[in-house]
């Protein structure tokens, strides 16, 4: 297999060669023999480069093939289990939301200098807000058929998972971004879309799920619930696994 500059210097050689041998009917006045003679020189010359432009190509076009199927891409992955336990929380209510996070960042160059580096990034994030079961204390009354709710948790940001788009990158050679400015920036973007969801109807919507579901249990029992009032909508706690 020959590469491609071999391919190329083959092909001026060869050229030269038809140039030297063309040349001497050039100089002198041509007679009929020596007309007839060139004239079998370029017939004989465009042969030959036809047939040489035609290995040139199937050897490129075959040099090419090979290193495409060389170029095979290798990924590997290891997954470890920090831990396991059993929860009992339950989502209420499912939120997406769509976050415009801005980064800006000016240093100084030698002391006067500003240097300005922006980011502008959108995030979308799904937030799923519910309740942590074992947070909950109730007492049963067997007798009276009753269930007492003693305390009752408020809605919790059970997880965010977010998804973030980079917009509009604006750095120069001394004030460059780095990977602790992209992981601050996820940080940031991922609090703000916290802050949205605890504003949000979210918790309320929780709320209003829970207390239909504990009516309808308790209810189809023939059994009465007590202190309802508890399950509240206040202001949610953030509390997730992706942090």
């Amino acid at each position: 297999m020959l590469p491609m500059n071999a391919s190329v210097k083959y092909v001026g050689i060869v050229g030269g060669i038809l140039l030297l041998s063309i040349q001497p009917g050039c100089v002198a006045p041509p007679s009929q023999s020596a007309v007839s003679g060139i004239t079998g020189l370029l017939v004989l010359g465009l042969i030959l480069g036809a047939v040489i432009m035609f290995f040139i190509m199937f050897y490129i076009n075959k040099f090419t093939r090979r290193n495409r199927k060389a170029e095979v891409g290798k990924e590997s992955s290891h997954t470890v289990v920090e831990s396991m336990r059993r929860v009992f929380k339950i989502v209420f209510a499912e939120g997406h939301f769509n976050e415009i996070y801005t980064f800006e960042d000016t240093k100084k160059l030698f002391g006067f200098i500003p240097s300005t580096r922006r980011a502008l990034v959108i995030i979308e994030a799904k937030v799923l807000v519910g309740y942590d079961f074992q947070k909950c204390a109730w007492e049963i009354d067997e007798q009276n058929q009753k269930v007492k709710l003693l305390s009752f948790p408020e809605p919790e940001i059970l997880s965010i998972e977010p998804d973030y788009k980079y917009y509009n990158f604006d750095e120069n050679i001394f004030n460059l971004l780095n990977r602790e400015d992209l992981g601050r920036i996820q940080t940031n973007g991922k609090k703000q879309v916290e802050v949205a969801a605890m504003k949000s109807h979210l918790p309320r919507i929780a709320a209003d799920q829970m207390r239909t579901l504990l009516l309808e249990v308790v209810q189809s029992k023939n059994w009465q619930l007590e202190n309802i009032y508890k399950i509240t909508e206040s202001e949610a706690k953030v509390i997730t696994a992706n942090k």
